[in-house]
């Protein structure tokens, strides 16, 4: 199992129980090993292993709550 790292933004949050929303549906992804949705910086970091899940799997939980996401460089 070899995990990666990845970073998104994140638009549309406005306080930290979307951030928590966030992390919540994410962590129920396979692969996900961590995942830390932060408002201020509007980015979620999350550990993931690519062979079970996707960053355009993370990208699809994220949109699927009502935020944009995309991958930072």
């Amino acid at each position: 199992m070899a995990t990666t790292t990845h970073v998104f933004r994140v638009e549309g949050m406005h306080c930290g129980s979307c951030a928590l929303l966030i992390d919540d549906a994410l962590e129920d992804l396979p692969g996900v090993q961590s995942t830390q949705t932060t408002v201020k910086q509007g980015r979620s970091t999350v550990e993931l292993d690519s062979g079970q899940s996707t960053p355009e799997d993370v990208i699809r939980a994220i949109e699927e709550l009502g935020y944009q996401a995309s991958p930072m460089p």
